[in-house]
């Protein structure tokens, strides 16, 4: 399974529109056009089929964690032990 199968699945499991998409990568600060992003939804043996690489999937993958969860709230520092006094 290509990385384009893989979202393509996902598209469809999710309902989203490109416009949807468009705006998961850009949660994480990845620029890409609709236009750029139908080349990836394209068969294969169509002349403006691009292959999604490892980036694209790796980059919606994360932007759509933010998207389902909401962006990671700051944790405040964990206390280590307490001092010891002599």
């Amino acid at each position: 399974m290509t990385n384009n199968d893989i979202l393509k699945k996902l598209r469809v499991a999710l309902k989203l529109r490109d416009t949807d998409i468009v705006k998961i990568l850009a949660l994480v600060d990845f620029k890409m056009t609709e236009s750029e992003l139908s080349a990836l939804f394209r068969n294969e043996d169509h002349p403006n089929y691009k292959p999604a690489g490892d980036q694209v999937l790796r980059n919606f993958l994360n932007g759509l964690i933010i998207h389902m969860r909401g962006p990671m709230k700051e944790q405040a520092p964990k206390a280590g032990p307490p001092a010891r006094r002599n």
